[in-house]
């Protein structure tokens, strides 16, 4: 375990959990920011010729199925996490 301080100690899981959260909270206040930016863009220089599909569509549907991965990651754990987690409930279950 990584010492902070004598009274302190961050466990390495719960840091590398803490780590990925925090990384996708930046990774999605620069997604909202940056299309909110490109969507006003759009929008004051479109001059009311609004058919079709906006340009900005695209960043948005793009970046944001990176985001979904990102928050999953974030959130859900990787297949390790997962297959410990079901090795420790077979595990119980063996025992009864």
């Amino acid at each position: 375990m990584e010492i902070i301080d004598e009274n302190n100690y961050k466990d390495p899981h719960l840091w590398r959990i803490a780590k990925k959260r925090a990384s996708f909270k930046e990774g999605l206040y620069s997604y909202l920011i940056i299309n909110a930016f490109l969507w006003a863009l759009w929008y004051f220089t479109s001059d009311g010729d609004w058919y079709g599909i906006p340009w900005p569509v695209w960043s948005t549907l793009g970046w944001g199925i990176g985001v979904a991965f990102q928050y999953f990651e974030a959130y859900y754990g990787n297949k390790n996490e997962l297959a410990e987690k079901e090795y420790e409930k077979l595990k119980n279950e063996s025992r009864r």
